[in-house]
């Protein structure tokens, strides 16, 4: 049945119209000394057609704030944009007052609750914020395809989500360390929808670190318990 509907999108050309879908896990978590946020690296196209494998979605919005998106991938993206030429903006303008401090985080969660807000009818991209700031230090927001903005110790999105989140509930405590929260990241492609390799990013008051763990260094199913 698959290959008869990817055989009918080939000829008809449906996958060339078809809005392109971030079926994905995405998750940050927050511990003592920073944030880690990561992601799947998956992207689809209709129902069938995987249209990428290494997809990043998450994105730097500035030098300690980072966003991951999940839904219609080309709707993220412009909220994205936004919220990264916000952020720069706002952070230009508030140096006058603050002494050349970056934004906060919080500020970068409230512009982009503000969009998906006022756009709250064309848009279906949900976002996690996470970032370092001088202020409050280490914070997660997940922001809702409604506009609402929820700060968590860790938050967990996606189509995935719901295989993760047990997995993640059982072995979430507080006090862990940063490799232990690492750990939580491995098992988001063995849902049905994830998949490709695992973009992480950490961030802490010296600045982020980009990390990439290749697909075949993923735990099985059968390895997690």
């Amino acid at each position: 049945l698959k290959e008869t509907k990817m055989n009918e999108m080939s000829v008809n050309g449906e996958w060339r119209s078809s809005k392109v879908s971030t079926e994905t896990t995405i998750i940050a978590v927050r511990y003592d000394g920073g944030v880690v946020i990561g992601s799947d690296s998956r992207a689809s196209m209709g129902e069938e057609y995987v249209s990428s494998r290494v997809i990043n979605k998450v994105i730097q919005v500035h030098d300690k704030i980072f966003c991951c998106m999940a839904g219609s991938l080309a709707d993220a993206q412009a909220s994205q944009m936004l919220s990264s030429i916000s952020s720069v903006f706002t952070g230009q303008h508030m140096s006058i007052y603050l002494q050349l401090e970056p934004p906060l985080v919080k500020s970068a969660a409230a512009i982009m609750r503000s969009f998906c807000y006022t756009h709250r009818d064309e848009l279906s991209a949900g976002f996690i914020v996470a970032g370092w700031d001088r202020k409050n230090g280490p914070q997660v927001f997940q922001v809702s395809l409604g506009g609402m903005i929820l700060e968590q110790a860790f938050t967990i999105g996606g189509s995935g989500s719901t295989f993760i989140y047990g997995y993640a509930d059982a072995k979430f405590k507080p006090g862990m360390t940063r490799e232990e929260i690492t750990e939580l990241f491995t098992p988001m492609d063995s849902d049905n929808v994830s998949g490709g390799v695992v973009h992480l990013a950490i961030v802490t008051e010296k600045g982020a670190e980009r990390q990439l763990i290749p697909g075949n260094k993923l735990p099985v199913l059968q390895s997690l318990a």
